[in-house]
């Protein structure tokens, strides 16, 4: 019942926020829509590691560890989000940047379009991580970009709905590519499972029976997966919608867009990936991975560089950050499978958290750019400044932060199979995007004060990036027992012996 219910609240948040007239009704369902859905993962998370994998619906929907771990991921963000939103949104409602004559319905229309698509939007990715049959879970991913291309554009601004067509577009063409995947997958094993069987699409029937699939179908269907659910992540080459979906996008939007979102493309990514290497055997799979994640942390080096839009630079940071999971999983083994689950467990603490800092420095200031006039920002917002930095610290892997850990652990799965020129190139590109990040943000930061007045506090947009500090700091050194245990469980399923 526990998936049920994990699905079921969101979904009814989305109904009753839809229904309500008043903006603190609609809050009040979005943080209770929130903090429901965070526990409900709790509870599945403890169930799996309690009783191992479990299904509803004849299978139909399947949670093993490493749905219980992406679905935590997806619900953690969710809640952070939550109440960061209510303050963001109320900042803008005043800045009249809902309505520009600050018309009453106009902003009520906005309001009740962003709360009813928030928790739509979760909802499909809740579906991504239980649905066992992987057609099922490609129209949840659909289903994530159709809600999240209306948040992109809910400013309704030009440069709006032009990031939202680009984001249309592309996404479009990946996710037709990762369908015809789907499908191609489904014609490899039908002759092994037999073309009228319902669970023919079922990944945890697929996996049994995977090394007696079709396989020059299965490296076509790879191809196209990884080209498709690429797409989704935002790995390179097909990442050019990112920068100017996560600009345009509302903060929290971009925040889940950065972290869940790529979470449960990955997640879909690897699914196939462990078909596809008992089929071929990992050579084939991997090395595409390695190829494309080397890729994204390479063409993320000169955008982060020479960046000056904190946002744009937080997206490629994404593309980065996308294909350091993805080289982990193709470098493989144990280890480098260990490594892509760690630093998406840390790049899910610690984003949001970069992003409420800009999302706070850019509602205070009317812009995120240095080129702008926005420096010396110490001085005007006392908390997310300084926070800002040590996000900084934190994402681009700096010791004793937590990502430093999970690079280390990719970086030692590269040398140990074999790749040692890439591993150099990668410990290369991390440490450039490493100082041009820094750069830009100590400037930001600690540059020459702007007169911009300093910040009237805000508990709804503060304590969230103090709550969010803190876990990025505790977990730098302190993880949790059960979540270890969720990371290793998942590692197991996807490690494919080399």
């Amino acid at each position: 019942m526990i998936i049920f219910v994990l699905l079921s609240i969101p979904l009814l948040a989305c109904g009753l926020a839809f229904a309500m007239r008043t903006r603190q009704w609609m809050e009040t369902i979005h943080l209770v829509s929130a903090a429901c859905s965070f526990v409900a993962a709790l509870i599945l998370a403890g169930n799996v590691l309690r009783y191992g994998p479990i299904s509803a619906s004849d299978g139909f929907l399947y949670a093993d560890q490493l749905s219980a771990l992406v679905a935590l991921f997806t619900a953690f963000v969710y809640l952070a989000c939550a109440p960061y939103a209510i303050g963001y949104l109320r900042r803008d409602e005043s800045a009249g940047t809902l309505s520009a004559d600050h018309a009453h319905l106009a902003e009520m229309s906005k309001l009740r379009m962003f709360y009813t698509l928030m928790p739509l939007f979760a909802f499909c990715m809740f579906l991504v991580v239980v649905a066992n049959n992987l057609g099922v879970m490609w129209i949840a991913i659909e289903g994530t970009t159709l809600a999240s291309i209306f948040l992109v554009t809910f400013y309704g601004r030009p440069n709006s709905l032009e990031a939202a067509w680009k984001y249309a577009m592309i996404g479009g063409v990946g996710l037709s590519m990762a369908l015809f995947g789907t499908v191609l997958t489904y014609y490899s094993a039908h002759l092994v499972l037999g073309g009228d069987s319902v669970s023919a699409l079922n990944w945890s029937v697929l996996v049994l029976q995977a090394p007696n699939f079709d396989k020059s179908v299965m490296r076509l269907a790879f191809i196209l997966i990884l080209l498709g659910f690429g797409t989704k992540a935002g790995l390179a080459p097909m990442h050019t919608w990112k920068p100017d979906a996560y600009c345009e996008a509302p903060v929290p939007v971009a925040a889940l867009m950065s972290t869940a979102v790529v979470n449960c493309a990955v997640y879909g990514l690897a699914r196939f990936y462990v078909l596809t290497s008992r089929c071929l055997g990992p050579a084939f799979a991997s090395n595409l991975l390695i190829l494309f994640g080397l890729l994204s942390v390479g063409i993320a080096v000169p955008f982060i560089m020479l960046q000056r839009s904190s946002r744009r630079m937080l997206a490629y940071s994404s593309i980065e950050h996308g294909g350091i999971m993805v080289l982990g999983l193709g470098f493989g083994g144990v280890i480098g499978v260990m490594g892509m689950l760690l630093h998406m467990t840390f790049h899910t603490v610690t984003k949001p958290l970069l992003f409420f800092c800009v999302g706070n420095i850019q509602q205070h200031t009317g812009n995120d750019s240095r080129r702008k006039g926005a420096s010396g920002l110490v001085h005007v917002l006392p908390i997310s400044a300084p926070l800002f930095v040590l996000g900084t610290l934190a994402v681009t892997g700096t010791p004793p932060f937590s990502m430093f850990q999970s690079e280390f652990m990719v970086l030692r799965a590269g040398f140990l199979s074999q790749h040692v020129g890439l591993s150099v190139l990668f410990v290369i590109c991390i440490t450039a995007i490493f100082c041009g990040f820094f750069h830009h943000v100590t400037q930001l930061v600690f540059g020459p004060p702007s007169g911009v007045p300093r910040e009237v506090f805000s508990r709804w947009k503060t304590y969230p990036v103090i709550g969010l500090a803190l876990i990025v700091v505790i977990i730098g050194f302190w993880l949790p027992a059960p979540l270890y245990q969720l990371v290793d469980g998942a590692a197991r399923i996807l490690a494919v012996p080399q």
